[in-house]
């Protein structure tokens, strides 16, 4: 059997490893907490760079998708927040965290259309990065002693270069360094197990995280991992039906439903209640069971025929 072949076979499996690796060993790993955003900007900088400037499209489906998320993010948490301001910032960023670095490499893997889903993720994440500050004040409250205005600027500087620099450094690699672009472009596959060692390090602090709450805040931990599983699939039923508009189900399913949760853990750690970030964090038991399932009857499907 062929080193490819190999790859094809353990993939499906990587990412239930990975999840299982981080709650077993969170104890050991929090020490690597600071590397998480050297990952985020990495896996962005790899998939940036299967894009070329003159194939970046945005399509009407592309705009779709984005409004959904964006919208469907506000109202989500507009509706929750009178309930419970944590579980309402939890399902918030569910929605409204951009598309996962790795669902390029998932939606080849399942005959979509990689350059799509790659054209979508730039649109998202640049959108992300200039609705984030703004949102990000509102969602989360201005912290103690600091102005809007202040608020905004601190969430801008840490948000847009970690999201719009890995954008800036593959295009410039393009017009100026194309053999280094050409380099990483061929590597793809990378940003796929660095999704997965970033999922260790988070699923891992998460669990620690949710050990250490005493246990009166389980039914809020439990509520915001259900939602968090119900937007999931919700997310992947629209972006199908959109999807099916147009002619690519798939790659407009992973492009809505499948999140860059490592950067929604982290965004949620950073600017909101800590506790939502369960919601993020079941997000990603969720999303990588639907595309573990997805896969797997692909390869059966396929199997038969």
């Amino acid at each position: 059997m062929s080193i490819t072949a190999v790859q094809q076979r353990i993939k499906p499996w990587v990412l239930p490893f990975a999840m299982l690796a981080g709650v077993l060993f969170h104890d050991t790993i929090s020490v690597l907490q600071w590397i998480v955003p050297y990952l985020i900007f990495t896996m962005l900088f790899i998939t940036f760079c299967r894009v070329r400037p003159s194939e970046l499209r945005f399509s009407a489906m592309m705009w779709i998708l984005l409004c959904v998320q964006f919208v469907g993010s506000v109202l989500l948490f507009i509706a929750i927040q009178p309930i419970n301001l944590a579980l309402a910032q939890s399902v918030f960023i569910c929605v409204f965290c951009p598309t996962a670095t790795a669902a390029p490499v998932v939606t080849g893997m399942l005959g979509g259309n990689i350059g799509r889903v790659a054209a979508y993720s730039i649109l998202v994440n640049m959108a992300v990065a200039l609705v984030a500050p703004f949102l990000f004040v509102w969602v989360g409250g201005a912290a103690s002693g600091m102005t809007f205005f202040q608020e905004f600027c601190s969430i801008a500087v840490k948000v847009a270069p970690l999201i719009v620099f890995p954008l800036v450094v593959a295009f410039a690699l393009y017009y100026f360094a194309r053999p280094v672009h050409d380099a990483v472009e061929k590597i793809q596959g990378i940003s796929f197990y660095l999704w997965a060692v970033s999922l260790i390090i988070v699923v891992g602090n998460a669990v620690s995280f949710i050990l250490a709450e005493p246990s009166t805040a389980l039914p809020s931990m439990l509520a915001m991992a259900i939602l968090a599983g119900v937007v999931c699939v919700v997310q992947f039923y629209i972006g199908r039906k959109v999807g099916r508009r147009y002619g690519d189900p798939v790659s407009a399913a992973q492009s809505l439903g499948q999140k860059n949760t490592v950067l929604a853990i982290w965004m949620a750690l950073t600017y909101f209640d800590p506790v939502s970030s369960i919601g993020p964090a079941a997000y990603i038991v969720w999303q990588n069971g639907i595309n573990s399932a997805q896969l797997y009857f692909k390869m059966r499907k396929e199997k038969n025929d």
